[in-house]
């Protein structure tokens, strides 16, 4: 580690709150920067990991109208679909913020009136699309019309998403306002500007000649943007949601969600740590690094560092901007409007438990270089193949045998020979490698040196054999499977900044605490003698059924947006055939169901059961119990707290010696997948369903 830094300050790119987060986004921001911070704090570093939701702009207003409601509802929703589902797959932030919060709004308000006493805009008139019947001046996306270049209907003022020009609303030919349909009208306005050719030499001096070491496509955009020459860059907008810019004269203009967007940085470390954020944000013992997509480079890179410059007052600027290239689904870049996309939400749904897995293929197969592909295929080959047959495959035979010969104890090495010294000492040289790949942000090298050290695992059981020698010679078999079962330890803490739910269960499965990076590479980290808990398989198969689901779904997709004339993406992917109908029922036998809503105070297993959980339930009558065939669904953890509806006055049975009271509704898939019936809004418990 570089000595130089007390502390390090990472960000993730805040999405933005008008859609859910997907796959392309894990791959190229949240994975690597939960990767790299869960590293450093197994070094002993000092880490805040700061992310939140960009809640501001005009695709958020768009989809307000759209939805007839107001744009704070549309980031409501989101930011928290957004929180819950970076907490699900293990994202570690310090802080997951908003740019809506009144912080914020405090912070960015300061930041700009700073900046704006200091003389560092410059304020320029120009002229703009006004629809008049509207009364008020269009963004780009407020403006569609033919595209000038593939002649196709209803391109944005920014961007044909047929042909994927990029755009300028006065390039449309026949523009039209979504707001009224009427044809818009050139107004003038007046913003205020950032005027970044003042800052070209010095940032030609720090990017081009100080950081030759950044990615590759990093500091060949920077130069691109740098030799082509900078222009001043608007900070303001004739909007009604974001910001207000805090001057006077400037009613009805907020800050462009560029400018605000990145001080959000700054002020959920406010929020974070009130007292403490200079210390984060002004000194130079702190090392900043920002990871972030390809289409931020120019942001992060050129415009964030020139407003920290004008404003002074000591701001560090990043020492890296990792930025990946961008992650295609099945061969099509992904593209939120047309719903071409594997949201994280809905895949947390349909693979519960199988979150590492994901996180897994979007490492194995991160951009880093270029752009890569996802494809469903892939992801069922890489966690059968590699999850199951490597990783899973080794540490089960480890722990089975030693339960079978040993007791489930771990027997003494006794006498190495040259094969187990052999795979022993590669271990350090694992670990190295996976540390100067993770301080270097080669994510993907590092994922496959963890498992290389799988591999020599897999190999070294596979060539001494330890189920043949228990015939002749136990005591050979006690130095294999000791040496194995260090291998083992040894991959939990390997794979923790990676895997880390599979991490920990293999250290529940050795019955370990928590294990220090410092202790990788250890020969001894299981004393002879130490008590393993039972094998449990750290990864299952994944089936051609759920992959062709996957796919089906994707391919309905496809089928919605070549056959909608209208341009506009479906919002939701067609659903698979519905079940057929069952036989007709009369009001009288639907009328004596009582369905309510109840609340899952404590969930466990059903001893020696593999599917049923035993729920204790608040139905807001009474507490009782349900036992629910779910358990292949659900954990115990997952349903404790959670919300559900049930048929409250279906007749007491018992199952397994367990008296159950009630029936927890279902929806059952097509392939087969159920999902619990859950209210849109929490209710109060024995609210009735009718």
């Amino acid at each position: 580690m570089d000595s130089k830094y007390k502390r390090h300050l990472v960000t993730a790119a805040l999405p933005y709150a008008n859609g859910a987060v997907h796959i392309g986004h894990l791959a190229g921001v949240y994975v690597p920067a939960d990767i790299y911070c869960r590293y450093l704090r197994m070094r002993g570093e000092d880490v805040r990991f700061i992310c939140g939701s960009d809640e501001h702009g005009v695709p958020i207003t768009i989809k307000a109208k759209q939805n007839n409601c107001t744009p704070q509802e549309i980031v409501d929703k989101y930011h928290h679909i957004i929180k819950d589902s970076f907490e699900r797959l293990g994202i570690t932030f310090d802080i997951y913020s908003r740019t809506s919060s009144a912080i914020h709004h405090k912070t960015a308000a300061e930041f700009f009136r700073k900046l704006y006493d200091q003389g560092n805009f410059i304020e320029k008139e120009s002229e703009q699309y006004y629809d008049e019947e509207a009364g008020q001046f269009l963004a780009d996306r407020y403006i569609t019309g033919t595209c000038p270049k593939c002649s196709a209907e209803n391109a944005y003022g920014d961007q044909c998403e047929k042909c994927g020009s990029t755009l300028s609303p006065t390039e449309l030919i026949n523009p039209r306002s979504t707001l009224s349909g009427n044809t818009p009208v050139m107004k003038k306005t007046s913003h205020w500007y950032l005027p970044l050719d003042q800052y070209e030499p010095w940032l030609k001096e720090w990017i081009l000649e100080g950081h030759k070491d950044w990615k590759t496509n990093v500091y060949g955009q920077c130069k691109s943007w740098l030799d082509g020459g900078l222009q001043p860059r608007a900070v303001s907008r004739d909007l009604d949601w974001g910001v207000p810019v805090p001057v006077e004269g400037a009613q009805g203009k907020v800050l462009y969600v560029w400018f605000d967007a990145p001080i959000g940085y700054i002020s959920n470390t406010i929020e974070l740590m009130p007292d403490e954020w200079e210390t984060w944000w002004k000194n130079e013992e702190t090392k900043l690094v920002h990871f972030i997509g390809k289409d931020n480079i120019v942001f992060h890179c050129i415009v964030f560092p020139s407003m920290l410059k004008a404003f002074g007052d000591g701001y560090i600027l990043p020492e890296n901007v990792p930025a990946n290239e961008f992650l295609n689904l099945e061969g099509n870049k992904i593209s939120t409007s047309r719903n071409w996309a594997v949201w994280l939400h809905e895949y947390l749904e349909e693979f519960p438990g199988k979150e590492d897995v994901l996180r897994y293929v979007l490492c194995a197969n991160a951009p880093e270089t270029k752009d890569n592909d996802f494809t469903w295929k892939d992801f069922q080959t890489r966690n059968n193949s590699e999850l199951v047959g490597i990783f899973g495959n080794f540490v089960n035979r480890a722990v089975v045998l030693t339960h079978k010969y040993f007791g489930g104890e771990v027997p003494s090495a006794g006498n190495l020979v040259q094969a187990d010294k052999e795979v022993l000492a590669a271990i350090p040289a694992i670990r190295t490698s996976i540390e100067q790949n993770l301080e270097t942000y080669h994510f993907r090298e590092a994922l496959r040196e963890a498992m290389n050290l799988a591999r020599l695992g897999n190999k070294y059981l596979t060539d001494t054999e330890p189920w043949k020698l228990a015939k002749s010679d136990m005591e050979r078999v006690a130095t294999i499977l000791n040496v194995s079962l260090q291998i083992c330890a040894n991959l939990s803490v390997a794979f923790e900044p990676f895997l880390p739910f599979t991490s920990a269960k293999l250290r529940e499965i050795l019955n370990l605490g928590n294990i220090s990076w410092e202790a990788f590479g250890q020969p001894s980290i299981l004393a002879a003698g130490h008590k393993l808990n039972e094998a449990r398989l750290l990864f299952e198969k994944i089936e051609d059924s759920e992959i062709e689901f996957q796919i089906n779904k994707l391919n309905n997709t496809k089928e919605s947006n070549n056959t909608n004339d209208t341009g506009q993406a479906a919002s939701q992917p067609l659903q698979p055939a519905a079940l057929p109908l069952k036989e007709e029922c009369s009001y009288d036998d639907f009328i004596k169901m009582d369905i309510r809503t109840a609340t899952v105070l404590e969930a466990k297993r059903v001893p020696k059961t593999d599917k049923l959980l035993e729920l204790t339930i608040d139905t807001g009558l009474d507490k009782r119990t349900i036992v629910s065939g779910i358990a292949e669904y659900y954990t115990a953890e997952e349903m404790a707290g959670k919300q559900i509806c049930i048929l409250a006055n279906l007749a007491p049975r018992k199952i397994k010696g367990i008296e159950s009271r009630g029936m927890i509704l279902m929806a059952k898939e097509e392939n087969g997948k159920m999902k619990i019936v859950t209210p849109e809004e929490r209710l109060s418990n024995g609210s009735t369903i009718s």
